[in-house]
């Protein structure tokens, strides 16, 4: 282990886990826990790869095979996400959300995930307002294909929102105070009147079936 360069000890230790970018292990995404391993953190907080990926890691570390630290999470079968469209509000909260671009839709519009790009990460699950969102088994494994293209999706991700953060500092400053519409709602005051709708239709859903 002391032959191996630390970044490429770094990478061999990324290559070995799912790529789902959870954040279950405690950390943002996958690459800052294989850092944190190499550095000497446990191996055992990867609920997504289970006993299969501590094994790997176990090898590639020379350290001892242990169970799964349950307090991360439970190892299951992959499953993805899918939006009720019915109650959908167009609101992107999920599509912010998502790391690896598997959400498309836009503002005001139905989304819908795309089942073969979802990694299960669940992390659209808590900012969806209306809870339309649910976890459905995949009725598949996850791959060593589908993460090596996850991670790809991934850092582009990243690199698009670096991008736009750099434009964004370096756009010149206005000349004067811009002026906004009070007809313009922000996008909070968009989602609580799209959430107030959803709510309205709820209830009238509840009481055709009474």
């Amino acid at each position: 282990m002391a032959s191996v360069a630390y970044p490429e000890f770094v990478r061999r230790i990324d290559a070995l886990l799912p790529q789902t970018q959870c954040r279950r292990c405690g950390y943002d995404a996958c690459l800052p826990y294989a850092e944190a391993i190499a550095a000497g953190d446990a191996i055992n907080r990867c609920p997504p790869g289970g006993d299969a990926v501590i094994g790997s890691l176990a090898s590639l570390t020379g350290r001892a095979i242990v169970p799964l630290d349950h307090t991360h999470g439970e190892h299951a079968p992959l499953a993805v996400a899918r939006v009720d469209e019915a109650w959908c509000i167009g609101c992107t909260l999920c599509i912010d959300a998502c790391p690896v671009d598997a959400i498309v839709g836009a503002a005001k519009r139905m989304h819908s995930v795309l089942p073969a790009l979802c990694t299960g990460c669940e992390l659209c699950l808590p900012p969806c307002p209306v809870d339309c969102i649910d976890m459905v088994p995949a009725g598949r494994a996850w791959s060593s294909a589908d993460a090596f293209a996850a991670r790809e999706r991934f850092e582009k991700r990243n690199a698009r929102e670096a991008d736009a953060r750099r434009a964004s500092r370096k756009a010149p400053a206005p000349s004067h105070a811009p002026v906004e519409s009070p007809s313009r709602p922000s996008k909070a005051e968009a989602v609580a009147a799209a959430l107030a709708r959803a709510r309205a239709r709820r209830a009238i859903a509840r009481d055709r079936t009474r």
